[in-house]
């Protein structure tokens, strides 16, 4: 599969990554960066991929799918500067949150064959999760295509709705903010208990992985298996008090209601630009 990545960063340095690790050659990939040491790193870290300054026909021809990997604010004029060449790509994938297909499709001259995906960071090390949509205007072939590149990193959820993406956003996008957020909280507790800063943090990480690893070996919901390691007069009913007298998860959910609505607002303000 024939690939050109349009801005080599980080995330198309994880997508290209987790597509060799899975089997695909270097020279499968073209790579629209224009930044001399972005492109000596790619080259160094991918022999043989192909690398262009700027878009061009040869950085575009021959692609099996387009992937748009750039930031939000610059995506319009990525997609301005290939719209001439995406002519004959079967699928152009973005990756950019918050900007809309129709903007996109705007911008690249009234192409239509587009998905539209919103990875979190977690795909760095291969282990994120992808909202994905596709308009009928992509077809099977470009669905599959696009999610053939997505899995490169981690799992794929598609959703029926464009307009789910924002909370997807919200939840996933955002998502690893909030853990990291835990994880301070956990920290600074352990070290105002009495531990060394690197104590803390072994506690805090290692409590965390294996609760996740417990709730995935389960078929029980997290309000369950909360339930059933809070004994009555216990240690952890007296945490867990704490958080419910502070309404602390009606605030995390209305904290991820608002990172949803900024998705939104972004994608309002970013499709005014012609």
């Amino acid at each position: 599969m024939n690939i050109t990545f349009i801005g080599g960063g980080n995330m198309a340095t994880a997508l290209i990554g987790g597509l060799v690790g899975s089997g695909a050659d270097a020279r499968e990939f073209r790579v629209v960066e224009p930044f001399p040491a972005q492109q000596d790193k790619l080259v160094g870290q991918f022999p043989g991929i192909g690398i262009f300054g700027e878009a061009s026909a040869g950085a575009v021809d021959g692609a099996d799918i387009a992937v748009l990997a750039v930031k939000p604010q610059q995506i319009r004029e990525a997609a301005q500067a290939i719209a001439r060449y995406t002519s004959d790509v079967p699928v152009v994938l973005t990756i950019a949150a918050g900007v809309r297909l129709a903007d996109i499709s705007r911008w690249l001259s009234g192409y239509a064959r587009l998905v539209r995906a919103m990875p979190n960071t977690p795909a760095l090390i291969g282990e994120g999760i992808s909202g994905a949509f596709a308009p009928p205007e992509a077809g099977a072939r470009g669905r599959k295509l696009a999610q053939r590149v997505l899995e490169a990193v981690g799992s794929v959820l598609w959703v029926i709705h464009e307009d789910m993406l924002d909370a997807v956003t919200g939840i996933s996008g955002s998502g690893p903010a909030y853990v990291f957020y835990f994880l301070e909280g956990l920290e600074q507790a352990a070290q105002e208990l009495g531990f060394s800063k690197a104590d803390a943090r072994t506690l805090a990480y290692a409590t965390f992985a294996g609760t996740i690893k417990l709730a995935h070996g389960s078929e029980l919901e997290p309000a369950i298996l909360r339930a059933q390691v809070t004994s009555k007069g216990g240690t952890t009913e007296r945490a867990v008090a704490i958080l419910e007298a502070d309404a602390v998860k009606a605030k995390f959910v209305a904290a991820v209601k608002a990172a949803a609505q900024r998705a939104r607002e972004l994608g309002d303000e970013l499709g005014t630009a012609r």
